[in-house]
């Protein structure tokens, strides 16, 4: 990943050597590291369950199923990967406590997410920063919105963009050196990625046609390419086997046809322009959400696979890194369901992880360039960010504000416009350009930890705005009454947003179906009935024909209310 941006500049005769001292990059490494796993935990800190529903209860129930726990039935919903789920398992080996596993979750995305700093290290030095210039940038961009905000859920988000950059790292040692071992990591990160969400396909569709462009100049890279390619081919493998364990158990019935949706998107022309519309408003959100930093990393991006000088090797990783932009840009629009939701016109988390490679390729290109041509690079990102909100608005029209606003979808607009409850695309983007500007006199060799500085106290803003800090709470360990113990069946009219929120926290049991309206009793085991409470209705009569001795108790999700009837024979822990 080492984009040339300008030739090296000339280096300074060497000093006359000196002592000889510890080497201090480690330590600061290892320092940077803990520093960023505390801010992320202190910001995910009041967080004690799933919110970010069906995702996260999804995940969560894939990864208590491959701990040996209870899985439970998501049929009909997106299929949550195993990849993810399979790095949370040992948060269930310890406990029961669905908020301690929770927060044991949150750390190990704390965890992974912290790693992004050395790897963001390591890419702004290929990209040709000086190691006082590279160091205080990474660990700054590390904090983005975009790398950070997820891994306060838990999502798969937490932990792509990780796995993203270093992909790319590994596949630049490889396009640069040939060495079997480097197509070897390569693949293997791009196969678990694949194994982790759809958008990992993408990636993987791109590091083989990187493999096999390898593979053509000579003798000794086809060896090389072809021994990525059978560990890509090798781990592919193993992870299907994984998602097709996880699907078996918990999508007895199906998952949502994701690919039908993106069948008939890309074959009609009303598809196709959803599509594209689509992948316009995810390119607006990536350059806006890194402060319009990944606006003059595409541009430069762009000017290295166009100019004709370029070396191959930085030719190959320009043209692997936007081919993977654009494909998952494309794709997950194309394959994305009409929600009649603003996040379908304008979304940022599809492609959270690149911000970062393109965040530290934007800084590297204003930093290194002289006055002139970035200003010319920031000028080209400002058109690219204000043509891709002109094509959005063109095409949403009127439904950016007649469609349904979440917050949850912008956390780094919201931030930006400094209100939470609509989307005022063209204030985030003035705004967004006014930052750029800023970073662009600051990005300069000599005030490269100004900017670093400003950049981190962006970040930490938006994170503040955003997410916190709240009060710690420590939900009920279940929210059904009696012991956590026997059988817990939903009757089949149950909304299915309850349905979904009882599955992670009733750990004990899956959790299965029952028709109340059959008039016959609960299996035998059976100790507790959910059934659907209509407003207005008392609990008490939410079930005419329950068995005698057994209560109600009354519960609300959302705006949908619920009763559980509980048989107070049942009794005993659930451990």
């Amino acid at each position: 990943m080492s984009l040339v941006l300008l030739p090296p500049r000339r280096q300074a005769p060497p000093a006359p050597p000196g002592p000889r001292r510890p080497r201090a990059l480690p330590w600061l490494l290892a320092a940077g590291v803990l520093a960023q796993a505390a801010v992320r935990l202190w910001f995910a800190w009041s967080r004690t369950g799933p919110a970010a529903n069906p995702d996260e209860t999804g995940y969560l129930l894939a990864a208590r199923l491959l701990a040996g726990g209870p899985g439970g039935d998501l049929s009909g919903n997106t299929f949550y990967q195993g990849g993810y789920p399979l790095l949370l398992t040992p948060a269930f080996w310890f406990s029961h406590s669905p908020a301690t596993v929770y927060t044991t979750v949150i750390a190990i995305n704390a965890v992974l997410g912290a790693a992004l700093f050395p790897l963001g290290y390591a890419a702004a030095r290929r990209l040709g920063l000086a190691r006082r210039s590279a160091l205080p940038l990474a660990f700054a961009a590390a904090l983005l919105p975009a790398t950070t905000f997820f891994g306060a859920f838990a999502l798969a988000d937490a932990v792509l963009p990780a796995l993203v950059l270093a992909w790319l790292l590994a596949l630049d040692r490889f396009v640069r050196n040939g060495r079997a071992g480097d197509a070897v990591l390569a693949s293997l990160v791009a196969s678990f990625t694949a194994a982790v969400h759809t958008r990992g396909t993408i990636l993987l569709a791109v590091h083989a046609a990187a493999l096999v462009v390898m593979a053509l100049p000579g003798r000794r890279k086809a060896r090389a390419a072809l021994a990525g390619g059978a560990a890509a081919l090798a781990g592919y493998a193993a992870g299907a086997a994984l998602n097709a364990h996880v699907r078996a158990e918990l999508y007895p019935r199906g998952t949502r046809d994701l690919a039908g949706i993106l069948t008939s998107r890309l074959t009609t022309v009303p598809g196709q322009e959803w599509a594209l519309s689509g992948a316009a408003g995810q390119l607006w959100y990536l350059i806006v959400s890194t402060w319009g930093l990944a606006g003059a990393g595409l541009v430069a991006v762009a000017a290295v696979l166009a100019r004709r000088r370029t070396p191959a090797a930085d030719r190959i990783m320009a043209g692997v890194l936007l081919a993977a932009t654009c494909g998952i840009a494309c794709a997950s629009s194309a394959a994305l369901p009409d929600e009649h939701r603003v996040g379908n016109f304008a979304y940022g988390r599809y492609l959270a992880c690149v911000a970062l490679v393109y965040a530290l390729a934007g800084a590297a290109a204003l930093g290194r360039l002289s006055a002139g041509p970035a200003i010319r690079v920031a000028a080209a990102s400002a058109l690219l960010l204000e043509g891709a909100a002109l094509w959005v608005t063109a095409y949403a029209g009127e439904r950016l504000r007649t469609h349904v606003f979440i917050g949850f979808d912008f956390p780094e607009v919201t931030f930006l416009t400094a209100d939470r409850g609509a989307l005022h695309l063209h204030e985030a983007t003035f705004a967004a350009l006014a930052l750029l500007g800023g970073l662009l006199v600051l990005t300069r060799p000599r005030t490269a930890a100004v900017a670093a500085v400003a950049i981190a106290g962006v970040n930490l803003a938006a994170l503040t705005f955003a997410m916190g800090p709240h009060t710690r709470r420590v939900p009920a360990e279940s929210p059904l009454p009696g012991p956590a113990s026997g059988g817990v069946v939903t009757d089949a009219s149950l909304h299915w947003a309850v349905r979904t929120a009882l599955m992670y926290p009733v750990w004990w049991t899956r959790i299965g179906t029952f028709d109340t309206r059959a008039g016959r009793p609960p299996a035998p085991g059976v100790c507790t009935v959910v059934v659907p409470l209509p407003d207005g209705t008392p609990p008490e009569a939410s079930w005419p024909a329950h068995p005698a001795g057994w209560r109600p108790h009354a519960g609300r999700f959302w705006s949908v209310s619920w009763a559980a009837w509980h048989d107070p024979s049942c009794a005993g822990p659930g451990q």
